[in-house]
């Protein structure tokens, strides 16, 4: 209800005349307004409700689910929002109740009147380079103690890294050509092979000389015509660095180019998990060195890393551009032997102070500004608190004139106290428009939760269908049924019909003979239970030989079988000879 609703409903105080120019005066609202409504004119706003897809508690409950799932790391797409807004619409009456989906544009009209949402694209990201949150904050606080040392300069500091660069993959590029001209492609001689350079820069702009792994077995004479003095070149076979590699780089590079700057002060090199860095050679000699290493946390290099940054992305693209002016000139194939003649003015061109720097304060190094890199970082969501009936509401005043009206309860607890407060509401007429108010907020509240029930309901609803997939997936072992390199699904759910039942029979037969075992456990119980008890199986007696006429020892061996739950065992009895019975003397 607006305003001029409220002011013509409300009853005015003693002593002022019941006219629309009293009521005017007294709720401060337009007297063309309040006569309109008199005629039962609806205002705009009424208006728009109607024409609205959603409610505004039901538009209310997408934007919180909106912005839930954005929390859990799952944010819902454009396309998707439409869906969502339906589902949140079938808890109402089927006269109220849409029929289709809302139309292709809806989704960005809500974003535009929702100032709490923003469209935007979203990359595809690696979990693990998602959730880093806490990570981060325990690197800076780390690396933080590092740099707070006084006999460490920023001079003495330096990051090392890695990049893989491809001899020839240029990207889209934007020309100016005829306007009748229907082509989209142009004509690129594409080289995958990958070349790793090893670079290093320092917290006060400078950068080492870099190192070339080449993949390949032997160096060749035509790769390094290009003059670059002070360039290290290595060969691996798969064109990456390992633990020799990296020691080298250590002697031949990094302690040369900073012993004599660093005058016997520590240095800090900063360099990523990779286990090739982690080496006992490369520890000893930095321990040897005053070379303290400080190592990044792993997934994190996108965002703690100063070259990634900030310096390989504007290396790359220069490389590129070189790769395009060598194009131009005719050159059929950009090999290994181009490489140094296109690396070297790219570097140049990339490698400037001004982007080192700018890699350093992108990363929240220098200056040390951990917000820089954590405000960029989604946190990790917090946990739900759900009120129960146990916690105690609050306690009702007994003057109820000074409650002031309660906003739309967005809790048990609030619901809980709203509801009281309606029950213990007088039944008066100057207290009937606090009561209605009271009432349509109870309202508001259910069209609220009756939304988001709809929407839990349609989550839910797919998260078991998802698992359903997955429990049928998981249920199938992975055993083999079939080896042909070509087979169609019949033959396969043919095979798979066959596997079954030969599963099936081994089973039954498994069981059989489990069966068998069980029940000759049982016999040997009963035979050893009979012996125990000197209990004789009926049959004829069998003659045995006198202990005189046995010529062997006469102390003769018996076995007795003894039973219990779990084993049966045969206990050898020493039987004496026979002996008749004294006459003892008293």
């Amino acid at each position: 209800m607006d305003k001029e609703s409220r002011a013509l409903t409300e009853a005015l105080p003693e002593g002022i005349p019941d006219t629309l120019a009293a009521r005017t005066a007294h709720f401060n609202v337009a007297l063309s307004t309040l006569g309109h409504r008199k005629l039962e004119r609806q205002s705009r706003e009424a208006k728009a409700d109607k024409q609205r897809y959603l409610t505004r508690y039901e538009a209310n409950a997408v934007v919180e689910f909106l912005l839930q799932q954005k929390a859990f790391g799952t944010p819902v797409r454009m396309k998707h929002v439409a869906a969502i807004a339906f589902s949140a619409t079938r808890n109402r009456p089927l006269a109220d109740r849409p029929l289709k989906l809302p139309g292709p544009n809806w989704a960005k009209a809500f974003e535009k009147h929702r100032p709490e949402l923003l469209a935007k694209k979203n990359r595809p990201q690696d979990w693990n380079r998602h959730n880093i949150y806490d990570k981060v904050k325990y690197w800076f606080e780390v690396i933080g103690k590092e740099l707070r040392n006084p006999a460490i300069l920023p001079e003495n500091i330096y990051k090392m890294d890695e990049t893989g660069i491809m001899l020839s993959m240029l990207n889209s590029v934007k020309v100016l050509v005829g306007k009748d001209d229907t082509n989209a492609y142009r004509g690129a001689r594409v080289k995958r092979t990958m070349v790793t350079a090893v670079e290093c820069i320092s917290a006060d702009g400078r950068s080492l000389n870099p190192m070339i792994i080449w993949p390949a077995k032997t160096h060749q004479a035509n790769w390094t015509t290009y003059p670059t003095p002070g360039w290290v070149y290595a060969i691996s076979d798969t064109g990456f660095t390992d633990s020799y590699i990296s020691l080298q780089w250590l002697k031949l590079v990094f302690d040369p180019q900073t012993k004599e700057r660093a005058n016997m002060k520590p240095r800090v090199l900063i360099w990523d998990g990779f286990g090739t860095h982690e080496a006992l050679e490369i520890l000893e000699f930095c321990f040897e060195n005053n070379i303290t290493m400080c190592r990044m946390p792993s997934h994190c290099s996108h965002k703690l890393q100063p070259c990634d940054v900030g310096v390989f992305g504007p290396l790359k693209t220069a490389y590129r551009e070189q790769v395009e002016r060598m194009e131009l000139g005719g050159v059929n194939t950009v090999g290994k032997q181009h490489f140094t003649y296109l690396y070297s003015p790219a570097r140049e061109k990339a490698l400037t102070k001004r982007n080192i720097l700018g890699a350093w304060r992108g990363s929240g190094l220098f200056p040390f500004n951990p917000n820089r890199v954590l405000a960029e970082i989604p946190k990790p969501p917090t946990d739900l608190t759900i009120s129960t009936a146990d916690e105690p509401r609050m306690d009702l005043r007994s003057d109820y004139e000074a409650l002031p009206t309660p906003a739309t309860p967005v809790s048990g607890e609030t619901l809980m106290s709203l509801l009281d407060m309606i029950k213990h509401a007088p039944n008066d007429e100057a207290n009937s428009q606090h009561k209605a108010r009271l009432q349509q907020k109870v309202a508001n509240a259910a069209q609220t939760y009756l939304a988001k029930i709809a929407l839990l309901y349609n989550r839910n609803q797919f998260l078991t269908k998802i698992n359903n997939e997955g429990k049928a997936r998981r249920a199938a072992d992975q055993r083999i049924i079939g080896t042909a390199r070509v087979v169609t699904y019949e033959d396969l759910e043919e095979k798979r019909a066959e596997r079954a039942v030969t599963d099936a029979k081994a089973a039954e037969k498994k069981a059989k003979k489990a069966a068998k075992e069980a029940k000759r456990v049982a016999s040997a119980g009963s035979k050893a239970e009979g012996a125990a008890t000197g209990l004789k199986k009926r049959g004829r007696k069998r003659k045995s030989a006198s202990p005189e006429q046995d010529g062997s020892n006469p102390a003769r061996r018996a076995k007795v079988l003894r039973t219990s739950e779990t084993q049966v065992e045969e206990i050898e009895i020493m039987q004496q000879p026979y002996r008749a019975p004294e006459a003892k003397m008293y």
